[in-house]
């Protein structure tokens, strides 16, 4: 077991609430290893062809994030374990805070040119001086 895998205890949480199998089509490969296949790659921020084989082929991690994604699945799992971990007493709401300033940078900014523009010493690599 990884450090990125689920633990039996969050793993009896959160199975109830996922799709079952389909009733046409293949059947679904074991949605434990998947979902332990998809943190690794977020928690990584690994590309998803970079995946460990002990999770299963990439794609079925990449087909079923997006599939769980465009249906809501992701959406309706967080609402439920939001829901449980509040009825549980363990969401501090007093203390939650929505932020949405946002800045807008400049292209001058990020110091990214034009490939044509640009010269030896202007690498990608660039340095943060303030």
């Amino acid at each position: 077991m990884s450090r990125t895998d689920l633990t039996e205890k969050q793993w009896r949480q959160l199975e109830p609430h996922l799709p079952s199998n389909p009733h046409h089509g293949h059947v679904y490969v074991e949605h434990r290893h998947v979902i332990n296949g998809i943190l690794w790659r977020l928690r990584t921020g690994a590309r998803w062809r970079d995946i460990p084989s002990r999770y299963g082929l990439w794609q079925t991690c990449y087909d079923r994030f997006v599939r769980w994604s465009r249906n809501g699945t992701w959406q309706r799992l967080l609402k439920v374990m939001q829901a449980a971990a509040d009825e549980a007493g363990l969401v501090d709401w007093n203390g939650a805070a929505l932020d949405a300033t946002h800045i807008k940078a400049n292209i001058s900014t990020t110091r990214v040119y034009d490939r044509r523009q640009m010269r030896a010493e202007d690498s990608p690599t660039f340095k943060v001086t303030y």
